[in-house]
């Protein structure tokens, strides 16, 4: 997996990734304590509004992003989005009132908002072939598993020496230090779309999701993401919830819950892509969506049981197995989205595929807490094991197994450096290859 470091374009990119994340983890320790100071015993109110800020600023800014992303240098984009989070985090320990700090939860989220999608839309380019694409998709999967449980580690050594208001000029470092590595890199040109789209900013800021609605693979990843939306969610909202009043364990112990979520991920990434050499990514991730409704069931067992030591390790269990079924679904869908939209549209299927995505937590998130909250926990697994289990079958229906069936096929109306062609063998006339179904300009025929 690691070999795919080589490529020096990459291996920067993806060590600006990992900066950045780091830093993020050190800002969202450091805001909730930032929260505590002001809002006192109203911090999870603060904290729980910021969380939805969060995420409509996700799912409001990256379809725009992806609107105008063609017109801008993608490494100009990331440098601002890079800068702007810098300068948000800068503000963050001079704030003293709660609006102060949903304005700049906003702008933050804003700025994620614009470099991730646009991230995962420059490396297809910088990684043409498949394998090594899959080999960094599994890697960004380990970086963001390995930072949820390295941050507040970090944070929490640091804390042992200096005030949490210095974590925020952590996060600054860090989004400096990614700025300044994206910006020594040079990116290759994005691929200009066959057909140029046309329309105004709203049909352009919709274009991706559109995409979502005409590719059938692509329908499937909506239901998709809505099954890892409800299992992630369950993790998130009600660990702690789990593991100290259903348990009467300690703090610490959410910490190993949560790591043994973060474990379950890491070892399905690093096995990943030699499973993808040999098992189609349909196979793979509609295994993980019906694996999630399983490992509900086995949650349901663990929270009808009123009493028993076993309910520690189950706990634990089910949590990796959660997480390893999520990561089943989420690592491949790279792949797969590289591989449904055309070239030149790939940015606008990546914010969507953002957008989208968060659009199921911003349901699950609150869905998870409320019913927990009022109905108890085993409505909350009840309610969220039917959604996930009603999204994978829909998912199964809406991915069809012939759409994974490779078609060989010629190209004879495409330059030779043209990016689709790059796994191709050039023949009298044209190139070859073969392939699953694509529903692009570039197959309208086929």
């Amino acid at each position: 997996m690691f070999t795919v470091l080589r490529d020096r374009t990459y291996r920067r990119l993806f060590t600006a990734q990992v900066i950045a994340l780091i830093g993020t983890g050190l800002a969202t320790v450091a805001l909730g304590l930032l929260a505590y100071d002001i809002a006192g015993a109203g911090a999870g109110s603060v904290l729980g509004t910021a969380l939805a800020i969060k995420m409509v600023a996700y799912v409001g800014i990256a379809p725009a992003i992806g609107a105008v992303a063609d017109r801008l240098p993608r490494r100009t984009l990331m440098v601002g989005a890079d800068l702007t989070r810098a300068a948000v985090a800068l503000s963050l320990p001079f704030v003293d009132q709660v609006w102060q700090v949903y304005v700049l939860v906003f702008l933050l989220q804003s700025a994620s908002a614009a470099f991730t999608p646009t991230f995962q839309a420059v490396i297809p380019d910088v990684l043409p072939a498949e394998r090594d694409y899959t080999q960094a998709l599994s890697l960004s999967r380990l970086a963001y598993d390995l930072e949820s449980l390295f941050s507040p580690a970090l944070a929490a050594a640091l804390l042992s020496v200096i005030t949490y208001n210095w974590l925020f000029l952590g996060t600054v470092a860090g989004f400096l230090a990614s700025a300044a590595l994206v910006i020594s890199t040079v990116l290759p040109k994005p691929t200009v779309p066959e057909t140029p789209r046309t329309g105004g900013a709203c049909a352009k800021a919709t274009a991706g999701t559109r995409l979502f609605f005409v590719i059938p693979q692509l329908r499937a990843l909506l239901a998709l993401n809505l099954a890892v939306a409800a299992a992630s969610a369950m993790v998130t909202v009600n660990s702690v919830v789990y593991v100290r009043d259903g348990l009467g364990l300690d703090a610490a112990d959410v910490s190993l819950a949560l790591g043994a979520y973060g474990a379950g991920s890491m070892i399905v990434a690093l096995l990943l892509p030699r499973v993808l050499d040999r098992v189609s990514d349909r196979a793979v991730m509609l295994s993980g969506a019906l694996l999630l409704t399983l490992v509900f069931g086995g949650l349901g067992a663990v929270t009808a049981a009123g009493s028993g030591g076993w309910r520690w390790p189950a706990l634990l269990l089910t949590w990796a197995g959660f997480g390893a079924a999520c990561s089943m679904v989420l690592t491949p869908t790279g792949r797969l989205i590289r591989r449904s939209a055309p070239p030149g549209e790939r940015a606008q299927a990546f914010a969507a595929q953002f957008s989208l995505s968060h659009s199921c937590w911003l349901l699950t998130y609150p869905l998870a807490g409320w019913l927990g909250a009022t109905a108890g926990l085993q409505s909350a697994v009840v309610a969220l094991g039917v959604i996930t289990l009603v999204a994978g079958l829909l998912a199964v229906r809406l991915w069809p197994p012939k759409e994974q069936t490779p078609v060989e096929h010629e190209h004879t109306d495409l330059h030779n450096d043209h990016p689709h062609l790059v796994d191709a063998i050039q023949v009298q006339g044209g190139w070859r290859h073969s392939h699953g179904h694509l529903a692009d300009g570039l197959h309208a025929h086929r």
